[in-house]
């Protein structure tokens, strides 16, 4: 599924809940997730480890930039002194040697991102769980993040914000106002990798 309509899904399940409500409307939670991540005591660590990793790789990709930067001035050093067919095959193993040098860039990027999601699962199941039981404890039929809400009615009974409740049971202080989000949060803004809204 891509990012975009990853993003646009909780808001098509919120209408579609709304829209297919019994008489008696549906209660609906919402949650600020990423909120919550950031005051667990976990994600200090979780950020170290990958502070320490992405440093790692960024010296590996350093050292393989300049040994090719010295490759190609060696090549425009020498490159007077050679033929033509020597010189199309040094500058087709420095093609080949630049192609590498991005693959593993790549590369590098997708372990990076690979081990974040490993080290974020222990931390999403224990917010899910929290979720799931103060929905359950509050009679909440569906809760979705805060990022996907557009607008609340103040003061609704049907919409609730239990950002606050979940943090009790994450044992966890909120530095930040989980409070209701803006009608203009920015919808470029990356969803937490994993995890979500869940209903009982």
């Amino acid at each position: 599924m891509s990012q975009r309509a990853s993003k646009i899904l909780p808001i098509l399940l919120l209408f579609a809940a709304i829209l297919t409500a019994p008489a008696q409307a549906q209660k609906i939670g919402y949650t600020n997730q990423q909120a919550l991540l950031n005051n667990m005591p976990e994600m200090k660590e979780v950020q170290k480890k990958m502070q320490k990793a992405a440093k790692q790789q960024q010296r590996q990709m350093r050292r393989k930039r300049q040994k090719l930067q010295k490759r190609l001035k060696q090549y425009q050093q020498q490159r007077s002194l050679l033929d033509s067919t020597a010189r199309r095959q040094r500058e087709r193993k420095l093609r080949q040697r630049q192609r590498e040098l991005r693959q593993s860039s790549r590369k590098s990027q997708q372990r990076l991102r690979q081990r974040r999601r490993k080290l974020m699962q222990p931390l999403l199941k224990n917010l899910q769980s929290a979720i799931n039981l103060v929905a359950n404890r509050r009679n909440i039929d569906m809760v979705v993040r805060s990022q996907a809400l557009l607008f609340v009615k103040q003061n609704s009974d049907q919409v609730v914000n239990i950002t606050s409740d979940v943090a009790s049971e994450l044992g966890i202080t909120l530095n930040q106002n989980p409070g209701t989000p803006s009608p203009s949060v920015n919808p470029s803004t990356p969803s937490p990798t994993g995890g979500g809204g869940g209903g009982r």
